[in-house]
């Protein structure tokens, strides 16, 4: 009678499936985002950068901090205006550089409530559905602001970039966002 003998590739494959499974696609974590206070739900270890992005007539430096997973790109952007006018005037110009990009997407726009956010600028939320073009992925955005102790405004755009696999991470994302 033969034995039963495990192949190699049967040990290998049983241990990669259990490390699947021990790995979530969701592994949600608190962030610090800049020195501003925001602490953002992240679904993965997120990546971090700055750049120069042009605002109007000026170029702003801003703070990133992202990753992707489960078929989405989950970021938050900031940067530091001197004063409320200015950061309406980047917070406009912010909003109407993201709709340049967006082409032929439907988009809608609406006022949106962020606890501790400052009322002027207000937080908007904006959400862009691609047309039937190839590569084109949906996009939901938050813009909000919060005055600082020092008389600056901190400004803030959370992005979900793509179509997560769970129905319930962009709902996360945006409700994990929290000002001090």
């Amino acid at each position: 009678m033969p034995s039963f003998a495990p192949r190699p590739w049967f040990a290998l494959t049983a241990a990669a499936v259990f490390l699947a499974a021990c790995s979530p696609t969701f592994n949600w974590r608190e962030v610090s985002i800049a020195d501003a206070g925001l602490v953002a739900l992240l679904p993965c270890k997120p990546d971090r950068a700055n750049r120069a992005l042009p605002l109007g007539a000026e170029s702003v430096q801003v703070d990133m901090a992202g990753c992707e997973t489960g078929g989405a790109t989950f970021a938050i952007a900031h940067a530091s205006a001197d004063g409320p006018a200015q950061a309406e005037a980047w917070l406009n110009a912010w909003r109407a550089a993201t709709r340049s990009q967006l082409g032929e997407a439907k988009v809608t726009e609406a006022p949106a409530a962020l606890q501790r956010a400052t009322a002027m600028p207000g937080p908007v939320r904006l959400e862009a559905l691609p047309q039937q073009q190839q590569g084109a992925a949906p996009v939901q955005v938050l813009w909000f602001a919060q005055s600082q102790k020092d008389g600056t405004v901190a400004l803030y755009q959370a992005t979900v970039l793509g179509r997560p696999s769970s129905p319930e991470a962009s709902k996360t994302f945006f409700e994990g966002l929290r000002l001090p």
